[in-house]
């Protein structure tokens, strides 16, 4: 399966249009969260995406709640949060938001680690995780605050194991990845991002 995965748009248009061109050569696309600014934005976020016809896969970031993505999606998009989903004998598990939450932003849509855990207790068995925040210790350095990452993410993945671990949330780091055991752990960014599980 050729995936097409990003994260962070935030309502970028020329990103956007970057990652529509490219999606007509995806078997499937990973939205990882934060596609609009502050808690607004997010139909026009989507409404720039809407040229995607492949299998397109979504969780919230912590600049849109998971009500405002779902209200949002286009029509056969699958909005994760806790959840997962199997494409062509791929099994996805997503969850977004912030966690645990960053301390300088109060609209975000933020978990701490102990609800984190709780809703990644559904990762087993995934071939993909899908989050929008790091795990602790990979690509999660923010610029005068130090790691920021999610204990009950990396947690999960240490667990699971699956072949596949894609996040964004932190853009001092996008583009930057490390392994949790056998799964490689990639920070995404607004770009295209080629996979192949």
């Amino acid at each position: 399966m050729r995936i097409l995965a990003f994260s962070d748009l935030h309502m970028a248009r020329a990103r956007a249009a970057d990652i529509v061109a490219a999606s007509a050569e995806a078997d499937l696309v990973i939205g990882a969260g934060d596609f609009g600014n502050q808690r607004r934005g997010v139909d026009q976020a989507m409404a720039m995406l809407a040229g995607i016809d492949a299998p397109f896969v979504m969780v919230p970031g912590n600049n849109e709640s998971l009500d405002e993505l779902h209200n949002a999606a286009p029509e056969g998009a699958h909005v994760l949060h806790g959840t997962s989903v199997t494409i062509e004998d791929v099994t996805i598990f997503g969850i977004g938001g912030g966690i645990p939450p960053l301390p300088m932003c109060d609209w975000s849509w933020d978990f701490t680690e102990q609800a984190a855990e709780a809703l990644l207790a559904g990762a087993d068995g995934a071939d993909i995780i899908i989050t929008h925040s790091p795990p602790r210790g990979i690509a999660d350095v923010v610029r005068g605050l130090g790691p920021v990452g999610s204990v009950a993410i990396g947690e999960a993945i240490a667990r699971v194991q699956p072949a596949l671990a894609v996040c964004g949330h932190i853009h001092d780091c996008w583009g930057q990845e490390g392994m949790v055991g056998a799964t490689r752990v990639v920070n995404l960014g607004p770009t295209v991002n080629w996979f192949e599980v």
